[in-house]
């Protein structure tokens, strides 16, 4: 069968793959611990889930506009401006099922092919390694995807020198995601002004993907939505499963240019229609409401950051730098002389800790793995210790 050469090149996630292939082995009575997927452990908290399910009982279940519910527009509106220190208005904001629309549909909307209007393909850049999303969605707009490395020895931040290599002309869209899947590396301001300058030089747009700036353990993560001349060119990606653990609700948004936003409302008129709308006063709920389990959280994330990259580091040839943000660690493995897919298949088989190879998420991503640590203590333990028993026997 021939197929449009948009889709031609998509792939699956590794983190499904893997998943598959660890509930498989439970299937067959193995034990496995699951650090693969990206989402939180502990249930939606209570007061979203009594805000659904009233919203249901309220009669909330028929169409809404398609960019969202105009209480939701507006709340997002607020707290996201508050929290970058900018002035949004609700006709920037869409909310679509899930974050990834605010990623997709932007992108579609402003990456252009070759054609004959058009005579070179429009390059986008974007982190490698990175969220697998965006070179998908790249491909399937028909632009060039442009990996940027990440460099563990600049915390896994933009490499600028090959950043400063790679930009052109040509590049229409630079995507950054900060704190960052899968390294938890946060952009300094430092690298956001550099990145911002060329923008303004170049004069491409950006799409900042900011779902984990909640989960920060030092310090905020600064958005480059803050510098002078950026909110004219920058789309902003963010949502509510990771901080308000809402995977399953499907609840996100975009913030963008008006005139953009009602581009990206069309397409999700034409292609999801609306998001549900008890969702959407789920996620009204979430904003408006207390903020202290989300905070709690956070703290909680912390300490099993601590435990697991102190763990990580006890193991001889590993090492991992420790993340400054998001739920995940991406220790450095290079040192075992093995590959990371090798070594991800082999401790998922042998260990029974599901794990991702860093390749996962692009080529620049091998020699390393990611370990999500939103899981309980116990499991981080008895993961790191079926991790350090697995490893010796490879090493002796």
């Amino acid at each position: 069968m021939e197929f449009s050469e948009h889709v031609q090149h998509l792939a699956p996630e590794g983190a499904y793959a893997v998943l598959a292939k660890a509930q498989a082995l439970e299937a067959e009575g193995r034990r496995i611990i699951h650090l693969e997927i990206g989402q939180p452990d502990e249930p939606t908290f209570p007061n979203i889930v009594e805000a659904g399910v009233r919203a249901i009982h309220d009669g909330y279940t028929r169409y809404t506009p398609s960019a969202g519910l105009p209480a939701l527009r507006r709340a997002i509106a607020e707290d996201a401006g508050r929290r970058r220190g900018v002035e949004f208005l609700p006709s920037q904001v869409v909310v679509g099922p899930g974050a990834k629309p605010a990623l997709f549909f932007p992108t579609l909307a402003m990456v252009r092919p070759q054609n004959v209007d058009h005579p070179y393909q429009d390059e986008v850049l974007y982190p490698d390694p990175g969220f697998p999303t965006y070179r998908a969605m790249i491909e399937v707009a028909g632009g060039l995807p442009v990996p940027v490395p990440l460099r563990e020895d600049f915390n896994f931040a933009f490499d600028l020198q090959a950043f400063d290599r790679l930009v052109s002309e040509r590049t229409r869209l630079v995507i950054l995601n900060s704190p960052a899947n899968p390294t938890g590396g946060v952009l300094s301001l430092a690298a956001l002004q550099h990145i911002a300058e060329a923008a303004q030089e170049f004069g491409f747009w950006v799409l900042t993907d900011e779902i984990y700036s909640r989960l920060v353990y030092e310090s905020p993560a600064p958005s480059i939505l803050s510098l002078p001349g950026m909110a004219e060119r920058t789309i902003l990606c963010d949502g509510f499963s990771k901080t308000y653990a809402m995977t399953g609700w499907r609840l996100g948004f975009g913030i963008m240019p008006a005139s953009l936003a009602e581009r990206v409302d069309l397409l999700l008129t034409h292609s999801v229609g609306c998001t549900a709308a008890f969702t959407q006063m789920a996620g009204l709920e979430a904003l408006l409401g207390p903020q202290e389990q989300a905070e709690a959280v956070v703290a909680e994330y912390r300490r099993r950051r601590d435990v697991l990259v102190t763990g990580l580091n006890a193991i001889p040839g590993v090492s991992c730098r420790l993340p400054s943000g998001a739920f995940y660690a991406f220790p450095n493995i290079s040192s075992t002389r093995r590959s990371s897919d090798w070594l991800a298949d082999y401790l998922l088989t042998e260990a029974g800790v599901a794990v991702l190879p860093g390749t996962a998420f692009g080529r620049y991503g091998e020699g390393y793995l990611r370990l999500c640590f939103a899981n309980s203590l116990e499991n981080i333990q008895l993961a790191l210790e079926a991790i350090s028993a697995s490893l010796r026997k490879i090493q002796s």
